[in-house]
């Protein structure tokens, strides 16, 4: 089973309508993605995390408490209120982000209970979290307490400096977060930000996937590289694409042992992978847009490659 932890938030969805800009509310965050996108995909998944006790937290407690997840461990506070991310698009479906998230609950994560941890092979820790210390002492304890179970640990690294101080604190808590993790998710920007030398030493024995947005995506296990084609499509909205692209992978290696992670095996689930994210930029918001397994395998069946394209290796 995966086990998503972190923020649950709402996305605010910004658009202009009939001369009005207005916010369209859809429930988000980026393990919460994970988890629905798993859950999708057929996958054992469950998730814990935290919302205020207002009327956001109760939209979205409820819409958790809908998805079927395998488990659910949401809490709600009353002394913080529920995080906020409002989103504009561009002309492409491009998304950018700003937080309303000043003294709010993301952060303030339960504890997991014994019989929830227990069920889980892989931990997926969200990176919003690290830059409060608060959240910060809680990813790095769970992801040593999951390995000191024996499981994996599960890191995208959704690299965000403007909820830290400054750039240099949150390359820090991201790159501790890093060398705790066995399956690790980069954008190509985000692989610029800590280096390739960085993933090359302190990641070596790692699964590092790379995503390349249109292109497809790449991996570096172990010595080992490859890359996969993505599917073309038209985007509407790219708002968690990167959150389906990475549940794919893990549901793809989930209970697969390191063994198992051969070339081609990796090859085939960034190709599945790639589909994933792809089409859930067909509509709006990160999670009801989401493919189900079969979806994705009639996309992979059905439609054409990018145009000619190579990777570039980490």
């Amino acid at each position: 089973m995966i086990l998503c932890v972190g923020e649950l938030l709402a996305d605010m969805i910004g658009t202009t309508v009939r001369g009005t800009f207005c916010y369209e509310r859809r429930a988000g965050g980026a393990p919460f993605n994970v988890a629905c996108a798993a859950r999708k995909l057929g996958a054992e998944s469950a998730f814990v995390g935290c919302v205020g006790e207002d009327a956001i937290g109760a939209f979205l407690a409820d819409y958790a408490a809908a998805r079927g997840l395998s488990g659910l461990c949401v809490t709600r506070s009353g002394q913080y209120n529920t995080t906020l991310a409002f989103v504009e698009l561009d002309e492409r479906g491009e998304r950018s982000f700003s937080f309303y998230r000043k003294h709010t609950a993301d952060y303030h994560l339960p504890e997991i209970p014994d019989d929830l941890f227990a069920r889980a092979d892989t931990v997926h820790i969200g990176s919003l979290m690290l830059s409060e210390e608060a959240g910060k002492g809680y990813a790095y304890r769970l992801a040593d307490r999951a390995h000191a179970a024996g499981k994996r640990v599960s890191f995208d690294v959704n690299f965000r400096d403007d909820v830290f101080p400054d750039r240099a604190s949150a390359v820090a808590a991201y790159r501790d977060m890093l060398v705790r993790a066995d399956l690790i998710k980069f954008s190509e920007e985000e692989l610029a930000v800590f280096g390739e030398s960085f993933v090359q030493t302190e990641l070596a024995d790692r699964l590092v996937c790379v995503s390349l947005g249109a292109r497809g995506s790449r991996w570096r296990f172990r010595g080992n590289e490859g890359g996969a084609q993505s599917i073309r499509v038209r985007p509407v909205d790219t708002t968690g694409a990167g959150d389906a692209f990475w549940a794919g992978v893990l549901a793809q290696t989930d209970c697969v042992p390191f063994s198992a992670f051969t070339e081609q095996f990796l090859n085939e689930a960034l190709r599945f992978a790639n589909a994933c994210g792809a089409l859930n930029t067909l509509g709006r918001g990160a999670i009801d847009a989401l493919p189900d397994r079969a979806a994705v395998q009639a996309a992979l069946k059905n439609q054409k490659w990018w145009p000619p394209w190579r990777p570039a290796l980490i």
